[in-house]
């Protein structure tokens, strides 16, 4: 069990850091600027908390983009965990459609929270 959820691990890392080299490609072939949304989930999260994250101040606003971009590898770090301990349990289910659920989970850890506290509407996407 311990082999497959450190499998797991190391698949969910290769894949943020696949997702990360596609997003700054983008960036730089589009000249977009990075996405505000992890910071602001960050900031909602953290006052739910009690924390206060608010302030727009220099400092403040790197330590909600560095906590935004953490909680992305929190993501597909946990994906790639849970599912690598989940694997062994999903019997004849095809790797395809197993990614293809772990990809759909990967992005629901993203997506529901960030929907969920406001940050950003996909009916708007």
């Amino acid at each position: 069990m311990l082999r497959n959820l450190v499998t797991g691990i190391a698949a969910g890392a290769v894949g943020t850091v696949a997702l990360n080299a596609a997003t700054y490609a983008d960036m730089t072939l589009r000249g977009r600027p990075a996405s505000g949304v992890p910071a602001q989930v960050v900031e909602r999260l953290a006052a739910k908390a009690g924390f206060d994250l608010s302030g727009d101040d220099e400092t403040t606003r790197n330590r909600k983009s560095a906590l935004g971009a953490l909680s992305g590898y929190a993501v597909g770090l946990g994906a790639g965990a849970a599912y690598g301990t989940l694997r062994p349990l999903l019997g004849d289910v095809p790797l395809r459609t197993a990614g293809v659920g772990l990809g759909l989970a990967a992005m629901a850890g993203s997506d529901v929270p960030a929907t969920a506290l406001g940050v950003t509407d996909p009916r708007q996407w």
